[in-house]
């Protein structure tokens, strides 16, 4: 095929300078035929296409592969087989071309339609209509460390105003507490969810759009009073304004490493930016109106948020031996009381509380490291009652932090065997009077220069008494006719027989 810049020299030869065909062939070792029909087409630039690709090999398997490309066009593009896989099949059955006409072959035989395939229509949503919900991921430095961390993304789909909560899981509790903060955000809820096909929303996909939800997902959904809706798999189209969001985030918020000290500072300023970008960013379909505007007038429309909802997801574990409840490869420490009783875990976004027979018996901050544990010196009270011993090196001791005068008190009394018997026992009265009250009865029993188990028990026991009331109201009393005399000697007189008046 000749090149443009050849055409070119040929029309200028032809044209501008006044030369032969014969010449300008001679000249530029071409054909005449080739010279003379550039001229006569006056064209600039030549085209060949083939219209039909001889493909003598593939002959005889071409109707084999149609009906296998047939047979995996309902089925989703994770699910097709690749052009290599049906290359290997048919030289399975005895085909002997290459691998590249397989590959021609299959790519023209998929782009028959790709122009109705990759077409979309226009979505409109009315005013507290939907939102959408999707799952980002961002590296950035959280305490000093390198962390990939989850942003959750919302999107009210009328005004595209954006809110982002970051977690450190994207488990079931995660979800539920960023659907809380969303909410509380936005100002009430839409009437629909957009989602995709989550393991933590969708317990099971079923044909067409029927779903079966995730049923603490749905104690979600009822209680803010909204449905969800799953997207088809791989139709990412389906909820393009999160898509996007997620893209648009991590564009302008994470292109350069973050760093920040823990969560909560995270998403303080999560919030802040998602308020200064819907300030300033025109709405696409509303261009004389920002996004906080269009997303402030929706807020009517929106429902209104019934009350607080307990964002926890809720399993069960056996509380071990040592008291220790294993809970996301980190174990928690729990009443004695409870030791080999099968115990409630409810998870929250970032604490952690057991709960065994309606009673609360252990509360904990969450950790999301692995091989962690968390003790509760009080958990163990019970347990040093009858073996006090342990208090020097029972692990749940070690670095207890207790008020100075216990520490004081403690260092008084010994750590010997009675020594440390006298110290429980201190400790023991903490469930009745509390820990401030033990604390300052061993303060005044220090200052008294006298500190054992005993005294500290007495002024606990006297600061309880109650104090006797001299002045007490008399009237209404009945009045007595014969006035008591102090006289010891009517006693002996009763014993010979005596009566009062003799």
């Amino acid at each position: 095929m000749l090149i443009v810049e050849t055409i070119r020299k040929i029309r200028f030869a032809y044209h501008r300078d006044k030369r032969s065909i014969r010449q300008i062939a001679r000249d530029m070792n071409l054909s005449h035929n080739t010279v003379r029909s550039i001229l006569r087409s006056d064209v600039t630039e030549l085209h060949c296409e083939r219209k039909t690709q001889p493909r003598p090999k593939l002959e005889t398997f071409k109707e084999h592969l149609n009906s296998a490309l047939k047979e995996d066009q309902g089925k989703p593009p994770k699910h097709r087989r690749s052009a290599q896989l049906l290359f290997e099949m048919l030289q399975r059955e005895g085909f002997t071309g290459g691998y590249d006409t397989v590959r021609r072959f299959v790519k023209k035989w998929r782009q028959q339609d790709i122009g109705v395939s990759k077409a979309f229509v226009p979505l409109v949503y009315a005013p507290g209509e939907a939102f959408q919900f999707d799952w980002g991921y961002e590296q950035i430095e959280l305490g000093g460390a390198n962390v990939k961390i989850k942003v959750a993304h919302f999107c009210l789909c009328h005004s595209r105003q954006p809110f982002c909560v970051a977690y450190l899981r994207e488990s079931q509790e995660m979800v539920l507490d960023a659907h809380v903060r969303a909410f509380q955000f936005f100002g009430g809820a839409c009437r629909r969810g957009i989602y995709d096909n989550l393991k933590t929303v969708v317990s099971k996909v079923l044909m067409g759009k029927e779903r079966v939800f995730n049923r603490r997902f749905l104690t979600l959904a009822s209680h803010y009073l909204f449905e969800p809706v799953a997207c088809t798999p791989a139709a990412g189209w389906e909820k393009g304004q999160i898509e996007r969001q997620v893209g648009i985030v991590r564009q302008r918020l994470f292109a350069k490493r973050r760093k920040f000290s823990g969560l909560d500072e995270l998403n303080q300023w999560l919030q802040d930016e998602c308020r200064a970008l819907t300030a300033t960013k025109k709405h696409p379909d509303y261009p004389e109106q920002t996004v906080a505007e269009v997303a402030l007038k929706e807020q009517q429309s929106l429902v209104p948020i019934p009350g607080h909802f307990d964002a926890y997801q809720e399993s069960t574990a056996k509380v071990s031996r040592t008291s220790l409840v294993s809970f996301d490869r980190n174990s928690y420490s729990v009443q004695a009381t409870a030791v080999s009783k099968t115990v409630s875990i409810r998870a929250y976004a970032d604490r952690l509380t057991f709960v065994y027979g309606g009673q609360l018996i252990g509360q904990y901050h969450r950790q999301f490291g692995r091989d962690k544990t968390s003790y509760e010196p009080w958990h163990y009270l019970d347990v040093l009652k009858r073996k006090p011993s342990v208090l020097r090196n029972g692990a749940p001791f070690q670095d207890w932090s207790l008020p100075e005068a216990l520490q004081q008190a403690r260092e008084r009394i010994g750590s010997g065997s009675d020594g440390d018997r006298q110290f429980v026992g201190i400790l023991a009265a903490e469930p009745v009077h509390g820990l401030t009250s033990v604390a300052n009865a061993c303060a005044e029993a220090l200052a008294s220069k006298t500190v054992s188990r005993d005294l500290v028990l007495n002024i606990l026991s006297r600061a309880g008494e109650q104090p006797i009331v001299m002045n007490c109201q008399t009237d209404h009393l009945p009045k007595l006719k014969l006035l008591p005399q102090a006289d010891c000697r009517r006693y002996d007189r009763l014993l010979v027989g005596g009566g009062h008046a003799s």
